[in-house]
Formats: C-alpha cells, sequence, structure tokens
C-alpha cells in the first residue's frame, strides 16, 4: 500500500511514464484521469482488498482468544463498535494532519506540524504498559486526545475545512461535524465500518459458518436491489454523515466475511496438536508431503495471482478464464492427500481459494467488467480468491522453508499496521522533505523506474521504522 501510493505519477522529465498495470485501472497514465468505465485489475487494485481480507481472517483470531479468556460475548458486541467507532476518528484525524491537506504545497512548518500530528497518535493508541499506575496511563491518554482535538481546532487548512465547535444548536453541530467528516480517509472508513458488522457477524455465526454464507446472500441481495425503487434504497440511501456511514460501505463485507472463514481455518490450525496428523479419508497412511512438492505450491500461487491480473488488464477474458480454471484444476494435484494439520489448512484454503476465483470470473462480465470503483461483483470475489493465494504463498514460505527471518520488515509492519498506515504520509514524507532526501533522490532517480526505486527506498525506510516500534513492544491499537 505504502509503495503503490510513493511511486511516480504522469510524465516525468525525460517525456515517458510507466505502463498502467503499476497503477489503479481505472486512472491510467499519463493523465490519472478516474474512468469509471473502464475495466481491468492491477496488482495496485488488490491492496485495498487483500487489506480487507487480512482484518477479516483477524477477527476469529482475536475475538476467541478473548473468548477463551471467558470475555462475555456482550462485552464482545461492545468491544466491536467501539472499535469501529475509534477506526472512524482514526479515519479523520490521519487525514487532517497530512502536510499537503493543511497547506500546499507544503512548506517546512507545515511538515512539522505533520509529524506534531502523527506524535500526538502515540499518546492516543499505543498500548501502555499495564504495570505503569492508572493515573499515569489516564494522563497519558487526556494529552493524546486533548492533542488531537487541539490540532484540529486551531490548523487551518488551505481549503477552509477544521473543526470550529461553534454549534447552536444540533444542526449547526451535525453540520459542522459532516464539513469536518468530508475530509477523512476512506479506506480506513470502510475498515470501521466492516470491522464493526464482521466482528457482530462471526459473533453470531462462529459455529455455523454455512449462516455465515447465507449473511454473504443477504448482503448481495442488498448490494443488487438497491438501484430500483423500494425499502431497500431507502435504508442504502440514508445517513447522518454520508463520509463515515452509508451502508454502500457494507458491501465489503463481501471480501470481510469470506475472511472470517479464513481465520477460523486458521484458529483451528493453529490448535491442531503438534504431534498429531489429520488423516486423509482415502488413504490410510498418507506420506508428509516432499519439498518440491511445496516449492510447486509456492510457484503456482503467484502464477495464478499473474495470469489473473494480467489477462482481466488486458481484457482476454475467454482465455483468461480457461486458462485460471486449467491452471487451478492441474495445480489441486499438489494439494491431493494431506498428511499433517498444514497440509490440511493449505488443501481447504486452496479450495476456498478457487471458489471464490471461479464465482469473481463468472460475474466478470456483469456491470461491465472488473472494476475496483465503483466495485463489481467480480472484484470482491476474484480479490478474495488471489488473497487466499498469497497467504497460501506466506504461510509455505514461513511455515515451510523457514523464510520468516528474511520477511521480518513485512510481519513486523504487519503486526503494526496503523503506524505504518499513518506513516506513509505523515513520517515518511516530512522525514524525506526536511532532511532533503525528497530533492537529492528526484534528480538522482528521475526516470520513471527508477523512481519506483525511490518509492521502494522510502518503503523500506517507513518499514524499518514500524519494525523498530514493533521490536520496541510499542504497538497501537483500538
Amino acid at each position: 500500500m505504502a509503495l503503490s501510493g510513493m511511486i511516480p505519477f504522469g510524465i516525468q522529465a525525460d517525456g515517458t511514464h510507466l505502463p498502467a498495470w503499476m497503477y489503479h485501472a481505472q486512472v491510467p497514465p499519463p493523465a490519472h484521469k478516474f474512468n469509471p468505465d473502464l475495466p481491468g485489475l492491477t496488482w495496485v487494485d488488490l491492496v485495498f482488498p487483500f487489506f480487507l481480507f487480512s482484518m477479516g481472517a483477524a477477527i476469529p483470531l482475536a475475538l476467541s482468544a478473548r473468548l477463551a479468556r471467558g470475555v462475555s460475548r456482550w462485552h464482545l458486541t461492545r468491544h466491536g463498535l467501539r472499535r469501529g467507532l475509534l477506526l472512524l476518528i482514526f479515519a479523520l484525524y490521519v487525514d487532517h494532519i497530512v502536510p499537503a491537506k493543511i497547506q500546499s504545497p507544503p512548506d517546512s512548518r507545515t511538515w512539522w506540524l505533520g509529524l506534531l500530528g502523527f506524535a500526538l497518535l502515540f499518546l492516543t493508541l499505543t498500548r501502555l504498559p499495564g504495570r505503569w499506575p492508572k493515573g499515569v496511563r489516564a494522563l497519558v491518554r487526556i494529552l493524546g486526545w486533548a492533542g488531537m482535538l487541539a490540532f484540529v481546532v486551531l490548523t487551518r487548512y488551505h481549503d477552509g475545512g477544521g473543526l470550529s465547535l461553534a454549534w447552536h444548536d444540533f444542526d449547526a453541530a451535525l453540520a459542522d461535524i459532516n464539513r469536518v467528516a468530508a475530509r477523512s480517509d476512506i479506506i480506513i472508513v470502510v475498515l470501521a465500518n466492516t470491522v464493526a458488522t464482521g466482528s457482530l457477524v462471526w459473533l453470531v455465526t462462529r459455529h455455523e459458518p454455512a449462516l455465515r454464507l447465507g449473511f454473504m446472500l443477504a448482503v448481495i441481495g442488498v448490494r443488487l436491489a438497491h438501484v430500483p425503487d423500494g425499502w431497500v434504497q431507502t435504508v442504502w440511501n440514508w445517513t447522518p454523515v454520508p463520509a463515515l456511514y452509508r451502508l454502500y460501505f457494507q458491501q465489503y463485507l463481501l471480501i470481510v466475511l469470506p475472511g472470517t472463514l479464513v481465520g477460523d481455518l486458521l484458529l483451528t490450525w493453529q490448535h491442531a496438536p503438534e504431534t498429531g496428523v489429520a488423516r486423509s479419508l482415502t488413504q490410510a497412511d498418507p506420506r508428509p508431503w516432499s519439498r518440491v512438492r511445496f516449492l510447486g505450491i509456492v510457484l503456482l500461487m503467484p502464477a495464478l495471482s499473474i495470469l489473473i491480473c494480467a489477462g482481466l488488464q488486458a481484457r482476454w477474458l475467454p482465455w483468461t478464464t480457461f486458462c485460471a480454471a486449467a491452471v487451478c484444476a492441474a495445480g489441486a494435484r499438489l494439494f491431493t492427500r494431506p498428511a499433517d494439520a498444514l497440509a490440511h489448512l493449505l488443501r481447504r484454503l486452496y479450495t476456498w481459494g478457487v471458489l471464490w476465483l471461479i464465482v469473481g470470473l463468472v460475474f466478470e462480465a456483469y456491470e461491465g467488467g472488473i472494476k475496483k470503483d465503483r466495485p463489481t461483483m467480480s472484484y470482491y470475489f476474484v480479490t478474495t480468491g488471489l488473497a487466499i493465494f498469497a497467504l497460501i504463498f506466506f504461510t509455505v514460505l514461513i511455515e515451510v522453508f523457514r523464510a520468516g527471518r528474511w520477511l521480518w520488515l513485512l510481519i513486523d509492519s504487519g503486526q503494526n499496521p496503523m503506524i505504518a498506515y499513518a506513516g506513509v504520509r505523515n513520517f515518511v514524507a516530512p522525514v524525506f522533505h526536511l532532511t532533503g532526501l525528497e530533492a537529492w533522490l528526484g534528480r538522482v532517480l528521475a526516470t520513471p523506474w527508477l523512481g519506483v526505486l525511490r518509492g521502494l527506498i522510502k518503503t523500506l525506510v517507513l518499514s524499518a521504522a514500524v519494525s523498530a516500534c514493533t521490536r520496541l513492544r510499542v504497538y497501537w491499537r483500538t
């Protein structure tokens, strides 16, 4: 996500630009003008649904641990709603501290303001040590929240935005909130809405996954029925604060809820006895999978993703569908006769991944082809299938080939995603501009592909900073 936002846009000094597959399919170079009628799928279009899928997969892992500690379902319900609210506040705040939105173009004072806004989040969201006195922890939280509120109220934005607090009645307060909410991070807003709903759905259906699939059918029904006049359209359009809540956001549950099904599989695998064997029903004593087979799986997963993205972006629709079906069928041989818990997990993951991918490809022609904005039915299911393939890829690398020591930047960043997310615009950008590195790298790495290297360098700096926080046990949590 960080890298996709830091690669060069537009025509460079030498008159060249990056190919269209390096950007969202609907904002192609060189003008990067949004075209809602342009179908396609690029690697950049996978970032957001992978984010949503990961959050969905984490829900069973997090909530089941709380249930095991004796936390009541009512308390977990309140926790899910509270987490959604805190994420909404985070979505508002992170967009208000972006230097480029305070002043355009930012000067040194604005970059320092961006760093200050970033620092205040440490006071508000950091998981404080339990050994600290309650009074000290409460004081830190009060200072953080007060600082964030003061930042938004006192900062003057180049477009005249900001929170005024000059409320004479309810309507004035709602108008002020709507004006402020218009500047919010849409990705986090969608996460906030779906994490609350997804947590509640998982709590109700955690012993009945088929019921969760039924809920998905209801979401599909609402998604398809909101266009004609009727009560569904009325509910779909109702909202007190359009930028923060719309039923429209809940359609992304079609990515989050499959993620929770995968989270259930991961939970079962984690609780499987280390020495136990999940035996196949068709083989009395199956042999453990060889490293050659695991290597085949590692090669197959990205190959499938490249095939799908390249084919859908180039609009080779029949061939892409037929080739994907053939490769998936051939690849199924790699997952036969699982001999242990890990192999059993991978087989189930692959089955779900292929299922969602095929459903998505069947829907591809519907709504004018696959699109990220506005998302099509095909987009939900194709990206869910590819997210599962990515999970299989990294699971084999870490669990079989012990590559975790080579992926430590990814792992540490994954454990601290909120710091990584806010750090793109409020840590990396200010640091590189204030130190002069941005201007220097812009001169040295001026061509489009060298510009990708420039973005990669900044991404690595961000990952290293987030990793340092993780190693120091400084976590942001809602």
